[in-house]
């Protein structure tokens, strides 16, 4: 996928009112601006000037063709001048794309020995994006506002944070989820249901026999095999005890045939779970890891809710520094600072680790297979967020925690799974609280690459609730809002 290749059309809103020649300037400033965003390196996708609006009808006629334009992923609207906003409410209501309200103005200073009243019916925007906000909050439309002169760095990252989060969910909307076997039995958060996820967030789930992937994996050659057990001793370190060559022949079997069934059906996100591996030697390990550091979402145990989460955050942090994984709280330390061992049982990203990976082969001690391939290592320092993506009685929730990765305080010589250490904002103590208040689970998508802000705008353009846990976090507050 290349962020390049979506759109986000730049949308001007005016009036006859101001003749031919006034409209003839605001279109022109307009396309100033539009391609001064578009030549930003902060904003990923393509922004594409549109024709000014100034009738009820054109923007009915913008909006439809927002809606039926395969790479159109959203609209930034500015209204340079005074545009009547009851224009906009037919087409407003139609637009299924999401939108982003620029309140912004041509010029950055005053003219103030020379402003006439010319000037000031041009660049009106102090009120004419007053009126548009109006109506999109009258129409309780979502929608994110970004406030600041166009050529701002801090509002030009802004509308590229909103630009990746409406191509998450341009993913979201055509992203296809598959599960091998059914959820781990008993779990409650893994559950949901599936049809009330597409109508909320457009991806589909389906379910698929281990067998289905088993035959798959049979169709491979003996030589294509023994080609990526090759590329695995060249990409990774392999000590001599984890040189065993009938695991690593395993796990590549298991690699090209997952990799092929999620192709040929157009997947972009899988679970599988220790409990359903009839066929299978072993549990997948490096095979979901290297998947996973290609671009696909996972989560173990059946968990299709993170899986979809994980495939659209690894979406909206494409080409930003910083990997984004599968994750479970996994323990605690509650020593000194408290802090978080996050890892799993075999299936996190490479694309978080600090240094080279190891190839390892280690029992499992769960599942009753054959000790399977996985690589291990371990997560740089820095910020980061854990998201949980869970479904409540009445909708979807999203929760988020912000973090900071630390390193491990002594050598993990005996655990044989990737792993990251975190401080969760404001503290263990708080943060744990307040995630279980919310009803978080304890599988996440994991992200070096992404801030709050970015799902934040996610979860308003999905339009669903959003917890986040900082370092602002009030337990008596969260606790209100979650009842």
């Amino acid at each position: 996928m290349k962020l390049k290749d979506l759109e986000v059309w730049f949308v001007t809103g005016s009036q006859h009112l101001y003749g031919a020649k006034a409209l003839a300037h605001v279109a022109e400033n307009s396309q100033k601006i539009a391609a001064s965003l578009d030549a930003e390196s902060a904003i990923a996708v393509k922004i594409v000037f549109k024709p000014v609006l100034t009738t009820s009808d054109q923007v009915s006629d913008l909006c439809r063709q927002a809606n039926n334009a395969k790479n159109c992923i959203g609209l930034v609207l500015w209204m340079h001048t005074f545009s009547p906003a009851k224009m906009w409410i037919a087409g407003l209501k139609s637009l299924t794309r999401p939108f982003l309200h620029l309140h912004t103005q041509f010029n950055r200073e005053l003219p103030w020995s020379s402003i006439d009243m010319d000037f000031m019916n041009l660049n009106q925007a102090a009120h004419g994006d007053r009126e548009f906000g109006f109506i999109t909050a009258r129409l309780r439309l979502p929608r994110k506002v970004v406030v600041g002169f166009w050529q701002n760095a801090d509002t030009v990252a802004e509308i590229g944070t909103w630009a990746r989060a409406a191509a998450g969910w341009h993913e979201s909307e055509h992203l296809k989820v598959a599960r091998f076997g059914d959820n781990m039995r008993d779990v409650a958060v893994t559950e949901g249901n599936k049809v009330s996820a597409e109508i909320q967030f457009g991806f589909s789930v389906n379910g698929y026999g281990v067998g289905d992937l088993v035959d798959r994996m049979n169709q491979f050659s003996d030589s294509e095999v023994d080609k990526l057990v090759a590329e695995y001793r060249d990409s990774y370190t392999i000590a001599e005890k984890h040189n065993r060559p009938a695991s690593l022949l395993n796990a590549a079997r298991i690699e090209l045939g997952l990799r092929a069934f999620l192709e040929e059906g157009g997947f972009g996100a899988f679970t599988d779970t220790f409990q359903d591996l009839h066929g299978l030697e072993q549990l997948p390990g490096i095979a979901v890891q290297r998947l996973m550091a290609d671009g696909y979402g996972f989560a173990g145990e059946g968990d299709w809710k993170t899986a979809a989460l994980v495939r659209i955050m690894k979406v909206m942090a494409l080409g930003l520094k910083g990997g984004s994984s599968f994750m479970e709280d996994y323990t605690y330390d509650f020593s000194g600072t408290p802090k978080v061992l996050g890892s799993h049982m075999l299936e996190i990203c490479p694309s978080i680790a600090a240094a080279k990976p190891s190839l390892e082969v280690h029992p499992l001690g769960i599942g009753g297979k054959a000790d399977p391939a996985r690589l291990v290592f371990t997560a740089p320092s820095g910020p980061a967020v854990v998201a949980s993506l869970v479904e409540m009685r009445d909708g979807f929730r999203l929760v988020v925690n912000e973090v900071d990765v630390v390193q491990p305080e002594e050598d993990l010589p005996n655990l044989p799974v990737a792993r990251a250490v975190w401080l969760p904002r404001p503290s263990l103590k708080i943060a744990a609280a307040a995630w279980i208040y919310a009803g978080g689970a304890h599988h996440t998508g994991f992200s070096q690459a992404l801030t709050t802000e970015h799902l934040e705008d996610f979860a308003e353009i999905a339009g669903i609730e959003l917890i986040v846990i900082d370092a602002d976090t009030r337990l008596r507050q969260l606790r209100r809002r979650c009842r």
